[in-house]
């Protein structure tokens, strides 16, 4: 066997096992029995069951709300952070950005116990703004890494001959330094919005009664004994989430 020939079947075996628990769930989705180790026929009364559960699209909601307040907040913040460390080398400021980096080493459960402690102490009472602020917590960190980046690619020289050519602070970075960022800071946010509406270990610390996120009643659902929802549920977010990568690959060969 050649070289790119093994690679090949290595490459297509990873693949099939990498996707083969998908495939299996979405075909239970249609399983008409409530348990997953046989096929009684084919049925589409989960999706109906779960498009009636209410509680299930309010923590969709809820998790929507988290993340797009989280995805602004972070998003301004971290660029804001990675301009201003980036801009001022003192000592002072290589200890500030070891501050914005402790998130992205720190283990989650280690973070989401020390942000329940602290909301205890200052008497903060557990719900949707404490999800909020625990996840721009961490939010703010991969923001501003994914700007710095960009910036250690900055040509400095373009500012310089903004100046010489009359442009002002104001005029240099609306016209220079926010369209060369603007791809960094989009790709932030869109991390920030994926680490946000993903989170579960943070979450499950800091959330208050009522106020569960998709992930949270998710696992819930799942302690409970509710397979076939679930099964339901990850396939609509997969359509959704392939629906969505399909448009944007679309737009990216149009641009």
């Amino acid at each position: 066997m050649t070289a790119g020939r093994f690679a090949r079947t290595i490459t297509w075996v990873s693949v099939f096992i990498l996707y083969l628990p998908i495939v299996v769930l979405i075909i239970s989705s249609f399983n008409e029995s409530r348990f997953g180790g046989e096929w009684t026929g084919f049925s589409l009364k989960w999706y109906q069951k779960l498009f009636d559960e209410e509680a299930l699209w309010q923590a969709v909601r809820n998790s929507l709300l988290v993340a797009c307040t989280t995805t602004v907040v972070s998003t301004i913040l971290g660029t804001t952070a990675a301009l201003a460390l980036t801009r001022y080398q003192t000592t002072l400021q290589r200890f500030h950005w070891g501050l914005l980096y402790s998130p992205l080493i720190v283990p989650d459960l280690l973070m989401g116990v020390s942000l329940l402690v602290l909301f205890a102490l200052v008497h903060i009472k557990l719900g949707l703004l404490t999800v909020f602020l625990a996840h721009t917590t961490f939010c703010i960190s991969y923001v501003a890494m994914i700007i710095q980046g960009r910036l250690r690619l900055f040509d400095k020289s373009i500012i310089e001959a903004g100046y010489d050519l009359g442009a002002s602070s104001w005029d240099i970075f609306w016209r220079i330094k926010l369209p060369i960022l603007l791809p960094a800071i989009l790709g932030g946010a869109l991390l920030a919005f994926t680490l946000s509406i993903d989170d579960f270990v943070i979450s499950f610390f800091v959330v208050g009664p009522g106020a569960a996120t998709l992930p949270i009643y998710v696992y819930s659902m799942i302690k409970f004994g509710a397979p076939p929802l679930v099964n339901a549920l990850s396939t609509l977010l997969l359509v959704v989430t392939f629906t969505l990568a399909w448009v944007g690959q679309r737009f990216l060969k149009e641009v």
